[in-house]
């Protein structure tokens, strides 16, 4: 009898250990699944961001599902197109069948500054126009998806929510839009360009506030490596031509050149390298072209991402010696940001850059002209052919349709 006891003891001992152990088991295999089942629901466009999904149904029988997301720290995503379930999530049904690289979504990226417009109908108005011209003559392909950056303040924000979300219901392409807080990304560009802020900002200061006008400057260090382009817009701009279009150029850049960007159409770096033309009589830097230059308007810029992380004499450039360097040998002070540095980095390496026709940044200022340059002023202001994208810089009228 002693025997089967001890049997039955040992046996009541295992079962107890195997117990535990299949409990531990079960509860590491829940673990998984919250983690997965929560956490695949975070999308991650940086590590400040969260977003809170919200489906919302179909406005029409002509249209699928699409997305509107509010977001409760940095980002906020509002997606619409025939193929959206979710922001950032694409169904390939839509798409043409074929290899996985070919049923993979192709994101197109624009970025626009959206600070205090809460404040200001005209900015407000001049957004409106910008976004309504743009959806009026955009057309993309299968499997393309237009995702559109915005930099903003919170109460901006707000205003920017209730005005796409009206304007994206008859878009018939995909869209998404992501918000991106402007304190945030200050934070980040701050010690990238804090030294060169003193050459190209309005006053004799560092300001903590002007950093975020470098923006495109050091983009490709604080954007995300799988975002390779992307094209900045300024706000005053009328589409008059597919945006598809203007992504296109990125395919004319000739080798060696990371920026595409248009030409200043006003003599505003003849005034500003004064001195160093002065000291410089056959210099052309500051003439008009085609054989000057003009210097650069950044009311359109094409940066190819990519290639500016890969360019070691652009970010040797960022070096606050090179540019106290250059500034100090041409003269240079500015107050217009990063239009300013890309101004003066291309009269010394300009194969960094894509010359933009002026149609693409057709700008309509004209301050210039009455202010001591009506001489020579048509000699930069001059544009043939039909213009694809109005910029109405200096808060200029926009010619109506």
């Amino acid at each position: 009898m002693g025997i089967p006891r001890l049997l039955s003891n040992a046996m009541a001992r295992v079962s107890t250990v195997r117990y535990y152990q299949l409990v531990l088991v079960i509860a590491a295999a829940l673990a998984v699944v919250a983690f997965y089942s929560f956490g695949s629901d975070r999308q991650n466009f940086s590590s400040t961001t969260k977003r809170i999904k919200e489906t919302h149904a179909s406005h029409n029988a002509n249209m699928n599902d699409g997305d509107l997301s509010s977001d409760t720290n940095a980002e906020q995503r509002v997606s619409k197109g025939a193929s959206v379930g979710e922001a950032g999530r694409t169904n390939t049904d839509s798409i043409n069948a074929g290899t996985a690289e070919e049923q993979r979504p192709r994101y197109l990226h624009a970025l626009m500054m959206f600070t205090k417009v809460d404040t200001s109908q005209a900015l407000q108005q001049k957004f409106q126009v910008a976004m309504r011209s743009m959806l009026k003559h955009a057309r993309f392909e299968d499997g393309e998806v237009l995702t559109l950056h915005f930099v903003s303040d919170e109460p901006s924000r707000e205003i920017g929510e209730k005005i796409l979300e009206d304007l994206l219901q008859g878009a018939t392409f995909r869209c998404e839009v992501s918000f991106h807080n402007v304190k945030v990304l200050t934070e980040k560009l701050f010690p990238i360009v804090e030294a060169m802020q003193k050459h190209f900002s309005a006053g004799s200061g560092t300001y903590y506030s002007d950093a975020i006008f470098f923006l495109s400057v050091a983009m490709h260090r604080i954007m995300p490596a799988e975002i390779k382009r992307i094209v900045q817009l300024d706000l005053d701009l009328k589409y008059r031509t597919n945006i598809r279009e203007l992504f296109e150029q990125f395919n004319q850049f000739p080798a060696g050149a990371i920026i595409g960007i248009a030409r200043e159409m006003q003599p505003v770096y003849r005034h500003t390298f004064w001195a160093y033309r002065r000291e410089n009589p056959d210099s052309k830097v500051g003439d008009p072209p085609p054989g000057g230059s003009p210097g650069f308007n950044s009311g359109v810029m094409l940066l190819d991402l990519e290639a500016m992380r890969r360019s070691e004499p652009y970010n040797q450039l960022l070096e606050p010696r090179s540019v106290g360097r250059l500034a100090d040998k041409y003269r240079f002070q500015g107050h217009l940001g990063d239009q300013d540095f890309f101004t003066m980095i291309g009269m010394e390496h300009p194969s960094l850059f894509h010359v933009l026709d002026c149609a693409w940044n057709r700008q309509l200022c004209t301050w210039w002209k009455d202010h001591g340059y009506g001489d020579v002023f048509q000699l930069y202001y001059h544009c043939q052919g039909p213009v694809k994208i109005y910029h109405g810089n200096c808060n200029t009228p926009i010619p109506d349709d």
